[in-house]
């Protein structure tokens, strides 16, 4: 990842943080839309998910510039997310509603430039999950 999308993603993650709650619900709306057999993945409360969710991407994104110290919790999490029955498959799902998400918060601050650094972002985490996971 180069400065400047590290830059786009820390930026627009600040603009995304007054509405994470909504954000949060909008990811597992969206990711239930497009695929409604992952429903069965979320048990318990969805709103402390939500926050769960929010916290860890919050967490993630403040380490990008620093990607070496934050590779081990992303790796633990690849690994308990095995336990949730999450399937390499699956990220791709979550990734599309993650940034169906964001385009829709962001507004017009989605730009190309700044949908390019999040898909690289997620993209280089759920590959640290997924080889974690493994």
């Amino acid at each position: 990842m180069t400065p400047d999308m590290i830059e786009h993603v820390q930026n627009s993650c600040q603009k995304v943080k007054p509405i994470s709650e909504t954000a949060a619900t909008l990811v597992h709306g969206r990711l239930f839309e497009l695929a409604r057999s992952l429903e069965k993945l979320f048990s318990g409360d969805m709103e402390e998910q939500g926050k769960k969710l929010m916290t860890m991407l919050g967490t993630a994104v403040a380490g990008l510039k620093n990607l070496e110290a934050i590779v081990p919790a992303v790796e633990a999490l690849g690994k308990r997310h095995v336990g949730y029955g999450v399937e390499p498959a699956h990220y791709e799902t979550v990734g599309a509603a993650l940034i169906w998400t964001l385009s829709q918060g962001l507004g017009e601050a989605f730009t190309d430039e700044v949908e390019t650094a999040w898909v690289e972002t997620y993209n280089t985490l759920a590959t640290t999950m997924k080889a974690a996971a493994a």
